[in-house]
């Protein structure tokens, strides 16, 4: 589950914690090797304090965090650190290996909110039209952006997208989100068009014979990872004349964000997205709002 990587003397545990939580609270392996990469580093600069990590007491956390933040971590990885050991006591202390929890007293940092960059109307009317849709690869970017659009789906929600999962049909898919928690999610016509053309012309070509559950496949009949999507993003964004910053999730903030901007109820946003509370998605409606701001300003003679 968690790739090895360098040893110490409480790796085992370490991974054995993490083992658990993944078990348990179904965690995303990206993220429990990130609190893996966390707790050895904290686990390393204890060592060079002559302390064990399941003997750490708050003052020694408090002079690793301050370490760390002295040695210019942002904030944003102060907390995350903070919130692997908040993960790695909380076990230990459940399971009696230790007595006292000694992160329940560390405040976290606090962190700015940034608001997540959603591209504008034209600029995704540009970027889905920028595939070459008479080649096999092409006509399937265009099925995965419609896609991933049309749904808000998270990048590895799309790249991960089996087969089954999808019903043209009846025009829904369901999808197994964070925390293993499963949501209906409707396509919508264009999607369901463009979906049905790679069904039928391009992935025969891409699989040539052999089959998969997934329904993108590349020229290898293979999956795609979340890092072969975003080269295919970044590449169709040149190509579309997109000036605006893009990440890889740019289209699920642009759905999430033009919803609202027509109307959408937040509580239906929340569904769709899959998050589990509503206090996420309502930063979508600050982007909005800063939307709104941004066209009064610019069109209004007394902006």
């Amino acid at each position: 589950m968690v790739a090895k990587r360098t040893t110490s003397p409480n790796d085992a545990l370490i991974r054995s914690v993490l083992e658990q939580l993944w078990s348990e609270q179904g965690l995303a392996k990206n993220t429990l090797a990130s609190y893996r990469a966390d707790l050895l580093a904290v686990d390393r600069l204890l060592a060079q304090r002559g302390r064990a990590l399941v003997d750490a007491t708050r003052e020694d956390l408090y002079a690793v965090l301050a370490e760390r933040s002295r040695a210019g971590i942002s904030a944003r990885s102060g907390a995350r650190m903070l919130s692997s050991l908040r993960l790695f006591f909380r076990h230990l202390l459940r399971s009696g290996r230790v007595a006292v929890d000694p992160t329940a007293l560390i405040d976290a940092p606090k962190l700015p909110k940034p608001l997540p960059k959603a591209l504008g109307e034209g600029d995704i009317d540009a970027l889905l039209a920028a595939p070459d849709v008479d080649t096999p690869l092409g006509l399937r970017d265009r099925a995965m952006l419609e896609l991933m659009y049309a749904t808000g789906l998270r990048v590895t929600e799309l790249v991960t997208l089996a087969t089954e999962q999808v019903n043209l049909r009846q025009g829904a898919l369901r999808v197994r989100g964070k925390g293993g928690k499963d949501r209906l999610v409707p396509i919508g016509e264009v999607a369901i068009d463009w979906l049905l053309r790679y069904v039928e012309q391009s992935r025969p070509v891409l699989l040539k014979g052999r089959q998969s559950r997934l329904l993108f496949v590349s020229i290898r009949a293979e999956g795609l990872s979340r890092q072969m999507f975003w080269v295919v993003v970044k590449k169709l964004a040149v190509r579309a004349g997109i000036r605006a910053p893009i990440s890889p999730h740019g289209l699920r903030h642009a759905f999430a964000t033009h919803l609202l901007n027509h109307g959408a109820d937040l509580r239906a946003l929340q569904m769709l997205l899959g998050h589990s509370s509503l206090s996420t998605t309502q930063i979508y409606t600050l982007v909005a709002r800063e939307g709104l701001k941004r066209i009064h300003a610019e069109h209004h003679p007394r902006g």
